[in-house]
């Protein structure tokens, strides 16, 4: 079963890797393939089927290393509201891997 935190976690993490992508990249030529990899492409095929707003956010935040305030500030959004996407981003990732979608 998976838990909020551990969704949490692994957004970071993927956050993370995407942030520095180019260092994993050649990091993986040289010592191998890391399992974020895996991680990421598990959490980038459930997000294909999250509401669009969902998807949106997923891209920003984690793919394209943006934080809260400056999604917030691009598409005319308070802080608050893109707090309560990301709850809502979580949710359904941790409903979807443990068989809610």
């Amino acid at each position: 079963m998976v838990t909020l935190k551990q969704v949490r976690d692994d957004l970071k993490e993927i956050r993370h890797y995407y942030s520095r992508k180019e260092i994993f990249d050649m990091g993986f030529r040289v010592v191998g393939t890391s399992g974020i990899v895996e991680k990421a492409e598990r959490y980038n095929n459930a997000v294909k089927y999250a509401p669009t707003r969902l998807y949106d956010l997923y891209i920003s935040l984690y793919l394209q290393n943006r934080t809260q305030n400056a999604f917030a500030e691009e598409l005319g959004y308070s802080p608050e509201y893109v707090y309560q996407l990301n709850n809502k981003l979580c949710l359904y990732l941790m409903k979807h891997f443990n068989g809610g979608n």
